[in-house]
């Protein structure tokens, strides 16, 4: 019998009106992501701006993630050049108890630098990671993307370390090269591409961790769990036209989105410039809604979401 397709949305991070982290809107956040259908949390990504958090404010939020969640929580953290930084960052975060700690495949290795270099980079680091502590990996686009190979995936699979891998290579042929890579193995491929999601489920997928879950979390928790009815592939091309929306000024507009659904989040963002938020992107969120909830009680009338 195939296992459960989970959903591990990617956090957001919300800040005050003065740019501080504020807790009380990430934990209505946390709720949120719950009540969706999360089958567990990535704190610390590309989409909680990693990158313009200072490694206090990693080290806090993870631990707050970790305390006030009831499902597991996974975490990245590193984000610096040197590797002895790096370790540093990681060391800290794997303390906050976190279930997981995710390594950034871009970190590993700069643009230039070959792949050999990446898996003398990844053994350096995960010989300063207490052993016992499951690992992953994350295709974050920024500041570069950095695709795994087939050898290096290969390699991270045999080590029996890695659980997790936020899979953002957007290609059908490539994930599928991928599962038969991982069968047998505890390394699990979760999408985060909307639109080879269904077919990527039937390949073998484990699930979905992307953006989208910070709009509409219940459409995919509903995919997922009825990725073989054929009314999947319905929803599926509507949740590809709706993931078009995060182009125009994510992280912001979710949480123009989440503020509209009553969380108690401000705009402000450090990665984008909130006063970019034209009254055509609110339009096109405002619509958004209409659309998921036409769905929610249309096409997916009669099921529990």
């Amino acid at each position: 019998m195939s296992m459960k397709k989970e959903m591990w949305p990617v956090m957001l991070t919300p800040f005050t009106e003065q740019g501080e982290v504020d807790y009380d809107g990430l934990a209505a956040l946390i709720d949120f992501y719950e009540a969706g259908g999360a089958d567990g949390l990535f704190a610390i990504c590309q989409s909680s701006e990693i990158f313009y958090l200072s490694l206090e404010e990693r080290v806090k939020i993870a631990r707050f993630v970790k305390r006030r969640a009831h499902v597991p929580v996974i975490a990245s953290g590193h984000v610096s050049c040197s590797l002895e930084a790096q370790a540093d960052e990681l060391c800290r975060v794997a303390d906050t108890g976190v279930d997981a700690l995710v390594l950034i495949t871009n970190r590993l290795a700069q643009a230039r630098e070959s792949d050999a270099v990446w898996m003398d980079h990844l053994n350096v680091l995960m010989s300063r990671i207490d052993p016992s502590m499951p690992l992953g990996l994350y295709e974050c686009p920024m500041p570069y993307k950095r695709l795994v190979t087939p050898e290096q995936l290969r390699a991270c699979a045999q080590t029996g370390r890695f659980r997790f891998m936020k899979d953002t290579c957007c290609s059908l042929a490539t994930i599928r090269q991928r599962l038969n890579l991982l069968e047998g193995s505890s390394l699990r491929l979760y999408n985060a591409n909307t639109t080879t999601l269904l077919d990527s489920l039937r390949a073998g997928a484990a699930g979905f961790s992307g953006v989208m879950a910070s709009f509409h979390p219940e459409l995919y928790a509903w995919l997922l769990a009825h990725w073989q009815d054929s009314r999947a592939d319905v929803l599926q091309a509507a949740l590809t036209q709706f993931s078009l929306i995060e182009r125009q000024l994510y992280p912001v507009n979710a949480k123009y989105h989440l503020q509209r659904a009553g969380l108690p989040l401000t705009l402000r963002s450090r990665a984008q410039d909130c006063s970019l938020l034209t009254p055509t992107f609110m339009d096109e969120v405002r619509q958004l809604e209409l659309l998921t909830d036409y769905l929610k009680t249309t096409l997916l009338a009669g099921e529990t979401l």
